[in-house]
């Protein structure tokens, strides 16, 4: 798809060289018919450039091609409704650029909005504490947890304050939907105030996608899903929501293991491989259990969460499933997992993730 459009892109901007041809009399053009004084001839041959110019951008990934893509647009519509006669039916590939210079925008703005909440909020949260977690810090906690974090190799490495989480996934959006749509997120997470936000781009099929945005902080969640990036699908906020964005960032101390050690969070050991951890921050509370094999690694997170953020929302087990393990900046974590909703009828697993890189504190920023 991406191919044709550029291939569109391409033809249109090499006809607007006719104009140009035409208004210096370098041959006879019988497409054009209505007389092109050279001052005009070389408008014709700046919508060339900027389309040729938005191409090269847009194949390249550029987050300022729909800016040439607009201009463009506009130049070249301008001499089409100047020369209508001849030229009406550029007006066509005009509509379709528009279109795609339309969603990249609404691309470009999204990631904006992220990348100025993502700077708040490592600005807001970075510690300046940079000593190694010790033996003896470990004292408070469960037996399973302290075995899990002397296994993943912490002992002796700096504290976690921040990091950066990069997943490969495949999603699902309804239990009944068959077919996975594949996505690409990157998670900044803070432990010493704890938050964090997700952005996630989701490929839906060759025209459309939707890009989301989940985020935690101050206590409370949100959840934001724009379909090509421009309409808002999902834009929640609330009480059921805060609590089960918490159980989430919660779960995700597998990757950040110092946040073990919060004093936002009390430990219940339920068996020799089994705790409890209940976080209350800033007024939103919520619990999930955590499972330990017997080498020490963790094999699986459930939680009772709310599924939806509806009045009449209903909490069912989630549960994050470990499948293997990777290790980054020295410290062993999951690579792989799944999620999955216990429902009433039947079990949904609904994410498939992969882990492809982690970088802590400082690495985190780059």
């Amino acid at each position: 798809m991406k191919i044709a459009f550029l291939i569109i892109v391409l033809l249109h901007g090499l006809i607007h060289l006719l104009g140009f041809v035409k208004g210096f009399e370098l041959r006879e053009v019988k497409e054009l018919t209505l007389p092109i004084s050279k001052t005009l001839g070389v408008v014709w041959l700046t919508a060339t450039i900027l389309f040729l110019t938005y191409c090269v951008l847009h194949l390249l990934n550029s987050k300022y091609a729909w800016l040439i893509g607009l201009f463009a647009v506009i130049l070249s519509q301008v001499l089409i409704i100047i020369f209508w006669k001849d030229a009406k039916f550029g007006t066509i590939p005009n509509i379709i650029i528009l279109a795609v210079s339309i969603v990249s925008f609404g691309y470009y703005n999204f990631q904006k909005i992220i990348q100025q909440e993502t700077t708040h909020l490592l600005n807001k949260n970075v510690s300046t504490e940079n000593r190694p977690l010790n033996e003896s810090d470990l004292t408070i906690l469960p037996e399973p947890v302290k075995k899990w974090l002397k296994n993943l190799g912490v002992i002796g490495k700096p504290f976690i304050s921040y990091g950066k989480v990069t997943q490969s996934a495949e999603m699902q959006m309804k239990p009944e939907q068959d077919n996975w749509m594949t996505a690409t997120a990157i998670q900044y997470t803070t432990i010493d105030n704890p938050a964090f936000i997700w952005s996630v781009d989701v490929k839906m099929n060759s025209i459309l996608s939707f890009h989301g945005r989940d985020k935690f902080e101050d206590g409370k969640g949100e959840m934001l899903i724009k379909l090509n990036s421009l309409f808002n699908i999902v834009n929640e906020r609330g009480e059921k929501l805060d609590e089960g964005t918490l159980q989430r960032y919660l779960g995700e101390m597998v990757w950040f293991p110092s946040l073990a050690l919060s004093p936002y969070i009390i430990w219940e050991q339920l068996d020799e491989n089994t705790a409890k951890a209940t976080m209350t921050y800033k007024g939103t509370s919520g619990s999930g259990t955590f499972y330990f094999n017997s080498n020490g690694d963790v094999t699986k997170f459930s939680a009772l969460r709310y599924k939806g953020n509806e009045t009449d929302a209903k909490r069912y087990n989630w549960e994050m499933n470990i499948l293997d393990y990777k290790t980054f900046e020295g410290i062993k974590v999951p690579a792989k997992m799944t999620s999955t909703w216990k429902l009433d009828d039947k079990d949904w697993t609904w994410l498939k993730l992969e882990v492809t890189d982690i970088k802590y504190n400082k690495n985190a920023s780059h």
